[in-house]
């Protein structure tokens, strides 16, 4: 399957999923449209899924145009990133996330919600940035950096914005390998591709035991977080109001 945002390949028992906005893969409405419907195909399919992005960049995070503009397109948008870390981490088959460079906000929180990551070493920076732009972690956000990240690092993470370099991410739990970037596609499809001979029966139910309270606390916080973002977009929509 080929769209303008998402490449699917099926090779096997391995659905690689490519973005590839021609930019910083910011996930749009668009973007998120097209990574569920590829994963609904890959489900479908019963195979592993390697989960990708362009040179140099696995995601950006939100697309903030559509977040600056407000109303019911961004409130869409938020739901389909904060509910695609649940989906990931209930995916029923492996799912392998093999991060070409940066990893920024709703795209670091999609790197963490796999269930084994690669990065490449380079200049490139994993951050929840949230604080640093001015707006409150998000609640489904928290429970995926509690979920992966060791407590000191979740700490300067979320309160503090700090900025990972791949070998720092590596260290902290961002990612569990960094390979050279032209084997990067290769290490992840093999990875893949070994876990499919796992009992995908017990695999799917093992992990879904282990993240209960993960994926209950997501489920909670989700509408909460919606609730949070309406505010805000309406507060800064007041007051742009008053500055004209």
């Amino acid at each position: 399957m080929t769209s303008s945002l998402v490449k699917l390949e099926v090779d096997g028992s391995v659905a690689t999923l490519t973005m590839d906005d021609g930019k910083r893969n910011a996930l749009s409405p668009a973007m998120f449209g097209e990574i569920y419907a590829a994963l609904e195909s890959v489900e479908r399919e019963g195979a592993a899924v390697v989960i990708t992005g362009r040179q140099g960049v696995l995601s950006a995070g939100f697309d903030l145009k559509v977040m600056k503009s407000g109303g019911v397109q961004a409130v869409k948008m938020l739901r389909a990133g904060y509910g695609l870390t649940a989906r990931l981490l209930s995916f029923p088959t492996p799912v392998v996330i093999a991060s070409p460079g940066h990893a920024y906000a709703m795209g670091a929180f999609m790197l963490l919600s796999g269930d084994y990551r690669f990065g490449v070493p380079g200049p490139y920076t994993y951050v929840a940035n949230e604080v640093a732009i001015g707006l409150p972690m998000p609640r489904v956000a928290c429970e995926v950096l509690r979920l992966r990240l060791n407590p000191a690092a979740r700490e300067r993470a979320v309160t503090l914005s700090e900025e990972f370099s791949p070998e720092q991410a590596l260290q902290v739990g961002f990612v569990d390998a960094l390979v050279p970037p032209e084997r990067l596609l290769d290490e992840a499809r093999d990875k893949a591709a070994a876990l499919m001979k796992l009992d995908l029966a017990a695999h799917a139910l093992s992990k879904k035991r282990l993240r209960a309270d993960t994926l209950r606390n997501i489920r909670t916080a989700l509408p909460l977080d919606l609730k949070d973002a309406v505010m805000l977009g309406a507060k800064r929509a007041a007051k742009a109001k008053l500055g004209r």
